[in-house]
């Protein structure tokens, strides 16, 4: 299951190499470079989610085995 920064960091890097796909077909070289920034931000909120979600997963794992 996703948690909200891994899903905006999805939405960020599509939105990213969107931009970056019309800025090719336009020529127009700061839509491209916008498009860059975008993804390569959405890849690092993404990445920020992964590991927030495997902390607490982890941390679910430590109560399950805390209760046995």
């Amino acid at each position: 299951m996703w948690n909200k920064d891994e899903m905006e960091g999805k939405k960020d890097q599509l939105k990213g190499k969107v931009k970056q796909a019309a800025g090719d077909l336009t020529d127009n070289e700061d839509l491209k470079a916008e498009g860059e920034v975008d993804e390569a931000a959405g890849k690092v909120q993404d990445t920020v989610g992964r590991g927030t979600r495997k902390v607490g997963e982890a941390i679910e794992d430590i109560g399950k085995a805390i209760k046995r």
